[in-house]
């Protein structure tokens, strides 16, 4: 059959549309292969896509980099033994949510409430009815609790007592921290530490501040080529930099006489509520502070009171210093050759410059010697004084004892202080203490003068900054001679005065007598600046203070003690409030300092935490020390004193165990044990009188807890 002309065109149009649909598919499929050769060479040769290095992507996936952090550097006392170091804490926390269980089906909540309050009391500083009501809440259906300071700030030991008893539904969360193990303890001038977001601890205060990029290190770090199941790949290098950890800081704070200054401040503060105290304890022949406190304080280690006050008052508060100031009025008089002690004057007002200067008993004493009017700290002597070796001689002697100038103590934010001098009766002023500022680190060095013959040491905190990746001594300090704005006869002469106003019948500083030693003190009674021209008024309106040394004729330690704007209690006066800090510090100052040159050695206290409560016992009363055991543990968790701080003879030693704080029995017992026990089991104490305990008001045997309130008379 033939076919249709009009079917053959059909057909061989269809033949064509396929040629060329073929033609174009080859077309588009060559053009393909074409850019992706293209792309491929350009990636193969160039190794770079969307501006990523693909090689270099590719070593960074298998490049593993560790960095190695470094550790920042110790800050230590006098003993060496650490005031703030690097540590890794935890802290504990409870599942109680019981549909927490594992894949397996094992619970992940504390199923074994009994047996954990056991454990946890056996550990830590909680009761086990504390834990258990932990573990019991009021709020039904709680998922998680914690436990309170207990919980916090655990020892890696600690955690793995705890764990080793294999209790569910316990777990630790770990934190890179700073150890603070004395809590409050010079805490202004040792500082505390931040954590950044990245976790680095950064010095804000103190010591910590000042010397951050030398404490902070460096971080190192390795990279190592490795392979997908994490292993080194073989004839691949590792680089790598070595970690640099911070340098260690060794201060000149005595761990015993900070601890006993910290407990008598405590105590000072909890009677008068003032607005600032300050103390400062200095060796008189180096300069070394070894002891230093504010308050208000607050404790680095949990935070506690941080908000009360940032400043470091001893250096960045300038005031007004009253009648501590005669001091060196009496040294210029006497060193300029103007002074003569058995010249008498009308005591009670005087008139400089058109204005009145009133002596602080505004009838005065009649006509008396200016040497009793030291010893009664007249303002009208000191006045007369002045005017007698003029005001150009006074402000020379201003300028050698280096008030209006920075001490360069090495801490941030120091003040200089100011001076109103231009007219005659601010000139005058000057001269007992009022309209010159200055801070307690200037009178310390001022004082130093007057305790050291003459001769005016420059205060020092830090003795030596140390590299530990070297061991090398980067930084040094030790007793450094800055001056002698007066003469050594000069300085006698006015340490004889001194102990006038602690001797003589009609002297003011009676209270600071220590039993078997001769002090030299000025007392000082200031009214506070309100700000503007003038001067606040009221009975809270005045700064408190005195400067002693002792021993008289060869001081071996220089304090000086501030109190600003106190409520005073009525059964004290705030003579005897300040020398119920100065005279136990002074004391065990002198003690400690006797036994040391007797012995030529000192007794550091050993460790006795986790051990039994009865070999710690044992050793320590064998050893010549008084031991109280509070709790009914088998096993030691606290101790005061701590490990490597001082201690001598007959001093009360503190073991904390587990179980019920009870109250001891406290007859006997001096102030400064009551107040350690009250720092460790947190009551507050008020007393009464000086001396030793007579009587107590919580009964011995009682049960005590933080709400306490205990009252002791002392006799």
């Amino acid at each position: 059959m033939k076919q249709s002309p009009k079917r053959t065109v059909t057909s061989q149009q269809a033949q064509r549309n396929q040629r060329v649909f073929g033609r174009i598919l080859l077309l588009i499929f060559t053009i393909g292969l074409v850019l992706f050769i293209g792309r491929f060479s350009y990636i193969a040769i160039g190794k770079n896509v969307h501006s990523v290095n693909l090689s270099a992507q590719a070593k960074k996936l298998y490049t593993a980099t560790q960095t190695i952090k470094a550790q920042r550097g110790t800050i230590y006392d006098a003993s060496n033994q650490p005031i703030a170091e690097d540590t890794s804490t935890y802290s504990l926390y409870a599942v109680l949510d019981k549909t927490q269980k594992s894949l397996a089906g094992k619970p992940l909540y504390v199923r074994d409430k009994e047996k954990t309050a056991t454990v946890l009391a056996k550990y830590l500083p909680i009761s086990r009815k504390k834990v258990l009501a932990y573990l019991n809440p009021s709020t039904k259906n709680a998922f998680q609790v914690e436990f309170g300071y207990a919980g916090t700030n655990i020892s890696l030991t600690t955690k793995k007592k705890i764990e080793a008893a294999h209790l569910t539904g316990l777990n630790f969360v770990q934190q890179q921290a700073r150890l603070y193990p004395n809590g409050v303890f010079a805490s202004h001038l040792i500082g505390n530490v931040t954590a950044t977001s990245k976790g680095q601890l950064v010095g804000t205060m103190g010591i910590e501040g000042a010397f951050n990029d030398l404490l902070k290190g460096t971080n190192g770090f390795k990279k190592i080529s490795q392979d997908n199941n994490g292993y080194q790949i073989p004839s691949t290098k590792q680089k790598a930099k070595k970690v640099k950890n911070g340098d260690n800081v060794y201060t000149t704070i005595d761990n015993r006489l900070q601890t006993l200054l910290e407990t008598q401040m405590t105590s000072l503060y909890g009677k008068t509520h003032a607005k600032s105290i300050n103390a400062v304890l200095m060796n008189a022949k180096t300069g070394a502070i070894v002891a230093a406190t504010q308050r208000p304080t607050f404790n680095p280690q949990t935070g506690k009171g941080l908000n009360s006050v940032w400043r470091n008052t001893l250096l960045q508060d300038a005031y007004e210093p009253g009648s501590t100031m005669k001091v060196f009025t009496m040294a210029a008089s006497i060193d300029s050759g103007n002074y003569n002690g058995n010249a008498t004057y009308q005591s009670g007002r005087y008139e400089v410059g058109g204005r009145i200067v009133p002596d602080w008993n505004t009838s005065g004493w009649g006509t008396i010697t200016y040497n009793k009017g030291f010893a009664l700290s007249s303002n009208v002597a000191m006045a007369h004084l002045e005017q007698q070796m003029g005001a150009k001689t006074w402000r020379q002697y201003i300028k050698k004892f280096k008030f209006l100038q920075s001490t360069h103590f090495g801490l941030p934010g120091e003040q200089s202080g100011s001076m109103a001098f231009s007219h005659t009766i601010e000139q005058a002023d000057t001269a007992f203490g009022q309209g010159i500022q200055v801070t307690a680190m200037q009178m310390m060095q001022a004082l130093s003068a007057i305790g050291n013959n003459g001769k005016m040491l420059k205060p020092y905190l830090i003795r030596k900054v140390v590299d530990p990746n070297t061991g090398k001594t980067i930084e040094s300090n030790s007793k450094k001679v800055i001056g002698q704005p007066v003469s050594a006869k000069t300085a006698k002469l006015v340490r004889q005065h001194m102990e006038d106003v602690v001797y003589k019948k009609y002297g003011i500083g009676s209270d600071y007598k220590i039993k078997g030693v001769r002090i030299a003190a000025k007392t000082g009674t200031a009214q506070v600046s309100n700000g503007k021209s003038g001067y606040m008024s009221g009975d809270d309106s005045y700064l408190y203070s005195v400067a002693a040394m002792a021993p008289a004729k060869n001081p071996k330690y220089i304090m000086y003690i501030t109190m600003k704007q106190p409520t005073l209690p009525g059964t004290q006066t705030a003579t005897q409030l300040l020398a119920d800090v100065f005279k136990p510090v002074m004391k065990r100052a002198l003690a400690e300092d006797s036994s040391t040159t007797t012995t030529g050695e000192s007794t550091k206290m050993l460790s006795y935490v986790n051990r039994s409560v009865s070999s710690a016992k044992n050793d320590l009363t064998n050893k010549g020390y008084r031991v109280t055991t509070i709790g009914s543990g088998n096993r030691v968790l606290k101790q005061s004193p701590l490990s490597g701080q001082v201690v001598m003879k007959n001093q009360r030693v503190f073991l904390i165990s587990s179980g019920t704080p009870r109250m001891p029995n406290l007859i006997g017992w001096s102030s400064s044990d009551v107040l350690r026990l009250s720092q460790l089991l947190g009551f507050k104490v008020k007393t009464n009188g000086n001396g030793y305990v007579t009587k107590q008001s919580i009964a011995a045997g009682k049960q005590v807890s933080e709400t306490d309130t205990l009252s002791i008379n002392l006799k």
